[in-house]
């Protein structure tokens, strides 16, 4: 699986590591004094680097090897159409030779395989030439496609791959069409298209080929570990020096995909409404008159240039949606910075009837939810989510809640010491975290100041698009029993910190990730993320979300706990115990069962789950005939209304089950 992630929230192109990874900053040096080419007697030096510093793998073994061969072939073959199933176990022992010849500095190699796959690629566009040129070639709305090609095997015979081919063109035709082309238009488009890739990799020179290789070595360790040219660095470190603009999203690249990684709070295709995670970006244009670039199997940072723009400028997206039915969207955005304003915390305040209890009258109860949306702040931010907090839970003591409802369900991360910092408002002192690198002894992070901020019943609310900073809060306040989580079954797992190490100048830099996330009783939240104690219905609990669903993503692991007495050394903060858990998780159901949202959600999820991976043309085309019937009305998906509401400020469905659990609590601790 190839995956890259670059954020789009810059008039160039930012890339962003994984939250909680180490500050990151291209060297001056490094981008100005461009000195020779990358060549192959250096490649060693580059391997040598990413295994010195990764977490798991220090040295070339087996495992990796495969891994190795595995990654490499998928970015020569991204959509498994040039190479028969036997072309690549006989292609497999040359890459294994490719492995041993770098490590050597001899890269003679990997100009052969090029050449290859070049050859294969002048093939291919001769028989999709061939096909295009018929002219009683009209779209097949009865074919199938498995988008995924990890999801389909290379195909056994010449008359397989023919028929893939097929299936491949005639899906890039109808995003064309969807898009507004017409087909003898979009037959054109393609055939110079499929022209271009060719002459691309024709043109890829030893630097270029030796970096896909590096890259591919570096991917292979990890999803989130990554070799940088030069090239791709100077991007890198350009953007990060530029203001916030831009279209807003986390993108990444996946067998040739462009995907949606995160639609950051806030940017423009936040506000814009449409844009949403895992959405494949298959076509872009300059809106809102230009035409549209396909931009499958397209390299990521070639997608980016198009994406990006001057603030004010429009950009029209193409996606690919898949969920209970496939369906393509047309998206326009207009560039602009990023407010930071709707990354902010918030807080609203509900009066809940309190659970009833024999003996006793009738009572509301006031509680508080608090929405913390992103770990935002830094060195130069004249914002800190730290503060804002504290200012809110201040606010909170002041008007004597009963319980509060810490919301992290839409948070995927930020600053290590801002997690270290918030999972401390609810504790006395003592350890939030341990980071683990490679052969040394975990590192506790702890809470040294001994005020708690909040001192009541609470409630954290997560999903599987909590991770990375808003695991560790969750996980150390799971592990302190000072919590009850509620949410989906976990969090993402993305429980590892990463390094960009720049290498000699004009060589590139190297992402690489070094070191693990523990929680105080000693689990990891690497993979397998934070389990929640009362699991509540949601459309996003599919394999898709979550670090787990990569197979490349570094196994959970496990240290003898660090938790510290010190957390509640008073022992005045109220403690949830197992049996206090399970009552409050069958109240919990018995709600949900009775709640119609709640079963529209399952029913979306499992509806997704049947159709995973597999589109339909006819569905594709439909989309255009449904959107021409239906020009003017606006239909809004459940998911769509959720994110409305928390973007108004109300309640989701998922924070008022989680406000009803903390009434049980408060009532029946």
């Amino acid at each position: 699986m190839n995956k890259l992630s670059v954020l789009l929230v810059s008039a160039l192109t930012t890339f962003v590591s994984a939250a909680c990874s180490a500050p990151i900053e291209a060297s001056a040096e490094a981008l100005v004094s461009k000195k020779d080419p990358l060549d192959c007697g250096y490649a060693p030096r580059v391997l040598a680097r990413i295994l010195r510093s990764h977490y798991s793998f220090n040295d070339v073994d087996e495992v990796l090897t495969a891994r190795v061969v595995k990654q490499y072939i998928e970015r020569l073959d991204p959509s498994r159409s040039l190479f028969l199933k036997s072309e690549v176990a006989a292609l497999e022992p040359r890459v294994r030779a490719l492995v041993t010849s770098v490590r050597q500095g001899e890269c003679s190699v990997v100009d052969g395989i090029f050449a290859d796959v070049v050859e294969r690629q002048k093939l291919m566009q001769r028989s999709v030439d061939a096909l295009l040129a018929d002219p009683k070639l009209a779209l097949d709305e009865s074919i199938t496609l498995v988008v995924s090609p990890d999801e389909r095997d290379w195909p056994a015979t010449a008359a397989e791959r023919e028929a893939l081919r097929r299936k491949l063109v005639h899906f890039q035709l109808a995003n064309m069409v969807v898009s507004g082309t017409t087909l003898e238009a979009a037959k054109k488009k393609l055939s110079h298209r499929y022209e271009l890739t060719t002459k691309r990799l024709a043109k890829m020179d030893t630097e270029d080929r030796l970096s896909t290789f590096l890259d591919a070595f570096a991917g292979a360790l990890d999803p989130h570990s990554t070799y940088f040219s030069a090239e791709a660095l100077e991007d890198f470190s350009i953007g990060m020096k530029l203001s916030l603009e831009g279209i807003g999203a986390v993108l990444g690249n996946d067998d040739g995909y462009t995907i949606v990684n995160e639609v950051v709070l806030g940017g423009a295709a936040d506000r814009q409404g449409q844009l949403k995670t895992k959405d494949k970006i298959i076509a872009v244009a300059q809106a809102p008159t230009g035409e549209s670039v396909d931009v499958i199997d397209e390299d990521l940072r070639d997608v980016v240039r198009l994406i990006r723009g001057k603030k004010g400028s429009q950009v029209r997206l193409t996606v690919l949606r898949q969920g209970e039915k496939s369906e393509t969207l047309n998206i326009v955005i207009t560039r602009d910075k990023i407010d930071l304003k709707e990354q902010a915390a918030k807080v609203s305040y509900h009066a809940v009837d309190a659970p009833a209890v024999p003996g006793q009258p009738a009572r509301k109860l006031n509680l508080a939810l608090v929405d913390l949306p992103s770990f935002y702040g830094g060195r130069d931010s004249a914002r800190q989510c730290t503060d804002d907090l504290k200012a809110i839970l201040a606010e909170v003591n002041t008007k004597h809640v009963d319980g509060v409802v810490l919301d992290l369900s839409r948070n995927g991360g930020g600053l290590l010491q801002h997690a270290v910092e918030i999972g401390g408002y609810f504790l006395e002192s003592g350890a939030i975290v341990g980071v683990g690198a490679r052969g040394q002894s975990i590192e506790p992070l702890e809470d040294t100041d001994p005020d708690v901020q909040f001192a009541g019943p609470m409630v954290v609310l997560v999903s599987r698009q909590s991770a990375s900073a808003s695991e560790i809060v969750s996980g150390a306040l799971k592990d302190y029993r000072r919590a009850v989580i509620v949410g989906d079954d976990h969090t993402f797992g993305k429980g590892t910190v990463q390094n960009v190490i720049d290498l000699e100048p004009g060589y590139g830099a190297v992402k690489v990730t070094t070191a693990m996330f523990f929680r105080p009783g000693g689990e990891s939240t690497q993979n397998t993320g934070v389990a929640s104690d009362v699991i509540l219905p949601s459309p996003y609990a599919l394999d898709e979300w979550g670090e787990a669903s990569d197979p490349l993503a570094l196994k959970p692991a496990r240290t003898p706990g660090f938790a510290s007495s010190t957390a509640n050394a008073r022992g005045v903060l109220p403690i949830v115990s197992s049996e206090t858990m399970g009552a409050l998780a069958v109240r919990s159901a018995e709600r949900v069962a009775k709640s119609e949202r709640f079963g529209k959600m399952k029913e979306r999820a499992e509806r997704a789950r049947k159709n995973r991976g597999t589109v339909r043309l006819g569905d594709l085309m439909a989309d255009k005939k449904d959107a021409k019937a239906e020009k003017g009305k606006e239909v809004q998906s459940l998911e769509d209304e959720e994110e409305d509401k928390a973007k108004k400020g109300e309640p989701t469905t998922h924070a008022r089950e989680a406000l009803a659990i903390l009434a049980d609590l408060v009532v029946r601790p």
